[in-house]
């Protein structure tokens, strides 16, 4: 309540932002913990909303996608465009990096062509005073005409008196008269003629202004829209249009020529000559050669800390749910159904063994990962590894999933949330799984000494660097037969380092964890549940249950890869719970715990070439049910879900034929 006593009406502020300028933490700051993560609606790009109160203000704060221009270049750019046209905020809070002034007004210049009021956030002015770069709050303000608030978020400076300007300038709208850029002078009086043109037939709610100024930059999203409101001008539009394809050059000097006036007014920077602690690390973080030295440096590190510190909590977790947890549930339904039992402490207590088991490594994983990028790291990864990835469709963003991917796929899976161009997301995600995780290759060293003796080393080698060159032909075959050879623009950022904030990090690791709880959690329960009840129904004799009739019935197709026993079929099949269930499920079929003879027993019925067909088709099949349920979480899709498993299970039956075929010639 307000001293007049009258409750103050509700106020909604977007907050905008190019990557790694600290929107993150200056929207964590604000909202804490009362976020709401979901789908704008017909998309799939994540929307994250939060709420706080302030000066009697009960104030929605909805997190715009990071962008680096408001021009539909991608997914993300329209959206955030979409949103300020069509349901705008009272106002937005741009957050700039103030050692990055000059690239982060660009997006500035945009927003203020949009007619809502617009509050700058200058932050990460401690960063900036550390490499010699001072930027004059004030007279930037005066300078853009438009409220700037000097910030250290990582600190929580700053953070009331950004609100407090946000609100008085909501409550006061009219007051906003900004300092907005111009096109050059040789265009205006096209602009103008485009203007005359679309006078009274704008499309509802696109400012008229706005509107021509995209038409003349060349802008086919709002092409589009105008054709279809007003089809009667469209063709005089065009023709004006026809004549002038250069302005969008125009255009874009006019909004770096008022950058250029801001910048000079407000920013002084370091004399010549001196050299930042960035510039003397990425001399060598992004060396061409020791860049890739660090890196591996780096990825050891972070495999090294996660299954050091992860795998002993996830085994001791894992150990006590199917241990102490499974007992103790066996003990309370002794005189319950066995059915019933077997559902509750094989199926859904097991399920949920599966999820802690993860929990883990998840949480040091993504500790790791926040850490790096808070730092500033992770641009420097995609950079040097940028020029390997061009060869099967992607960018240097796409290296740190499928790096990941060799100590576990769910984590991989999820990681891919770095890699802002949805298409180069989703390739990444249908080619993460081809990377052998060390669930696979468990199977590999308990099952290759029986299969191929003394040979057993040079055969791993083998079938790990197979797994990568059918990685890499996957990635290739795709991007040309699915996304058409597409590649899209990388744009490079190289953020200053400097100290990561624990609160950031955090956040980044609960939001994260939560939402495999919530989302991938749920489906491996039920799965692993569904899982149980085919390997158990309609008896306890896993030979006659549902997955033994499926077994004996693939038995052909097994054949033809030299698996010709129904009890390998089976066990590939319980690969999808988790890959080091194949070995399980072989020694229960094989009448055998999982011991020294198992191995043998195993080999015992295959031929050398179906052997390594057996083992081909174990690293290539489809992916365990976590990594399925990360697939559906990420890319928000049953379609790719169900097109990531159907590829891998052609990948595994054609390699398989391949290797037992040709294996049988030799």
């Amino acid at each position: 309540m307000d001293p007049a006593g009258e409750r103050r009406r509700d106020l909604t502020f977007a907050l905008a932002g190019q990557p790694n300028v600290g929107k993150s933490t200056v929207f964590n700051a604000l909202t804490g913990l009362d976020q709401h993560v979901g789908n704008w609606p017909g998309k799939t790009v994540e929307k994250t909303t939060g709420y706080f109160h302030h000066g009697g203000h009960r104030i929605e704060l909805v997190d715009l996608p990071g962008t680096y221009s408001l021009t539909s270049g991608s997914e993300e750019e329209r959206i955030a465009r979409d949103y300020l046209i069509k349901d705008p905020p009272d106002v937005v809070i741009v957050i700039v990096n103030a050692a990055s002034l000059e690239r982060n007004l660009y997006l500035v210049a945009e927003l203020l062509l949009l007619p809502v009021p617009v509050v700058v956030g200058l932050n990460m002015v401690d960063v900036a005073e550390a490499h010699g770069v001072h930027v004059e709050p004030r007279v930037l303000e005066a300078a853009l005409k438009v409220p700037v608030v000097e910030l250290v978020a990582s600190k929580g400076k700053g953070l009331s008196a950004l609100v407090d300007a946000a609100v008085a300038l909501a409550e006061h709208p009219a007051s906003f008269e900004p300092n907005r850029p111009l096109i050059r002078e040789k265009h205006r009086p096209v602009l103008a003629e485009i203007e005359r043109l679309l006078a009274g037939r704008s499309p509802a709610g696109y400012p008229a202004g706005w509107v021509a100024l995209k038409l003349l930059e060349g802008d086919g999203d709002v092409a589009e829209v105008v054709k279809r409101a007003a089809p009667e001008v469209w063709e005089s539009i065009h023709k004006v249009l026809a004549g002038h394809d250069d302005a969008y050059i125009d255009i874009a000097g006019g909004r770096y020529d008022w950058i250029a006036r801001m910048v000079r007014a407000a920013v002084v920077r370091p004399r010549r000559g001196v050299t930042s602690v960035t510039d003397h690390v990425d001399r060598v973080a992004t060396h061409p050669f020791w860049g890739l030295l660090v890196l591996l440096a780096v990825l050891a590190a972070m495999f090294g800390l996660t299954y050091a510190v992860g795998s002993p909590a996830a085994d001791a977790l894992s150990g006590l749910v199917h241990g102490g947890l499974s007992d103790l549930l066996r003990g309370a339904l002794e005189g319950a159904p066995p059915w019933l039992s077997g559902l509750i402490v094989d199926g859904v207590v097991a399920g949920v063994g599966t999820v802690l088991s993860f929990l883990p490594i998840l949480v040091v994983f993504f500790f790791a990962l926040g850490f790096l990028e808070d730092v500033g790291y992770i641009s420097r990864t995609a950079y040097v590894m940028d020029r390997y990835m061009h060869w099967i469709g992607l960018h240097g963003k796409s290296c740190m999933p499928l790096l990941i991917g060799f100590g576990c796929n769910v984590p991989a899976i999820m990681g891919t949330r770095i890699i802002e161009e949805r298409r180069s997301r989703i390739l990444t995600m249908m080619l993460t799984p081809f990377v052998p995780c060390t669930g696979r290759l468990a199977v590999l060293v308990f099952l290759a000494p029986a299969f191929f003796g003394g040979a057993a080393p040079w055969a791993l080698l083998a079938l790990v660097g197979g797994n990568i060159v059918v990685l890499g032909l996957v990635g290739l075959t795709a991007n040309r037969l699915v996304f058409k050879g597409d590649r899209s623009a990388f744009i490079m950022e190289m953020p200053l380092y400097h100290k990561p904030n624990a609160r950031t990090i955090g956040m980044y690791v609960w939001r994260n964890t939560w939402a495999f709880i919530k989302k991938a959690g749920t489906l491996i329960v039920v799965i692993s549940a569904v899982i149980w009840a085919l390997s158990a129904y309609p008896g306890p004799d896993a030979g006659d249950s549902v997955l033994g009739t499926v077994g004996r019935f693939l038995e052909p197709v097994g054949a033809l890869m030299g698996l010709g026993d129904w009890r390998l079929i089976v066990a590939l099949i319980s690969s999808f719970v988790a890959k080091e269930n194949t070995v399980a499920t072989l020694g229960i079929l094989f009448g055998s715990e999982a011991g020294v003879d198992l191995a043998g027993k195993v080999a015992g019925v295959l031929t050398p070439a179906a052997a390594a067909a057996f083992l081909a088709v174990q690293m290539t099949f489809v992916p365990c049910v976590a990594t399925v349920a990360a697939i559906r979480q990420e890319s928000r899709s049953w379609r790719w879900t169900g097109t990531s498993i159907a590829l891998m299970l052609v990948v595994a039956f054609v390699l398989g034929v391949i290797v037992y075929q040709v294996g049988s010639l030799l």
